[in-house]
C-alpha cells in the first residue's frame, strides 16, 4: 500500500483534472462520479485483497 506521494510533479495536474470532471455537477452527481471512479480504479487494480486493505486504510484515516 503506497501512502506517500506517488504522483510527484503530476499530482497537481491529476487534481486539476479531477476537479474539472466535477465542475458543474450537483453534490449528488459528484458523489456518483466519485463512486464510479472508485469502482473503475478498483477494476483496473483487480486485486481484491489489496482493495480490501485500501478500503480499510481509507476508513481508518477518516
Amino acid at each position: 500500500m503506497i501512502l506517500e506521494d506517488n504522483l510527484g510533479a503530476e499530482g497537481d495536474s491529476v487534481y486539476a483534472a479531477l476537479m474539472a470532471a466535477h465542475e458543474g455537477l450537483s453534490e449528488a452527481e459528484s458523489h456518483a462520479l466519485n463512486a464510479r471512479l472508485v469502482l473503475m480504479l478498483a477494476n483496473e487494480l483487480g486485486d481484491t485483497t489489496r482493495l480490501a486493505a485500501l478500503f480499510k486504510a481509507a476508513r481508518d484515516l477518516a
